[in-house]
């Protein structure tokens, strides 16, 4: 994993960039996704977050990801 930098981050953490320059959302960050969450388990609004289309459709699919490895919830009983 040497070609991710870490150190370069955006919107509060959850947006990193690698060594390329591509901006992507970490789904392993679970702590910084569990942020973007209602209580609910749904995720906020792009205004809400004050994300781009591009950058929600990135912060999605990492939500989706962590699903579905049982790093979120999909349900809010255990949020």
């Amino acid at each position: 994993m040497s070609q991710f930098n870490r150190s370069e981050t955006n919107r509060d953490g959850f947006l990193r960039q690698d060594t390329r320059g591509q901006w992507y959302a970490d789904y392993k960050c679970h702590e910084e996704l569990r942020r973007l969450l209602t209580p609910n388990g749904k995720m906020y609004g792009r205004k809400r977050l004050n994300l781009t289309a591009s950058e929600q459709r990135r912060v999605a699919q990492a939500i989706k990801r962590a699903r579905h490895m049982a790093l979120l919830p999909f349900t809010s009983a255990t949020l």
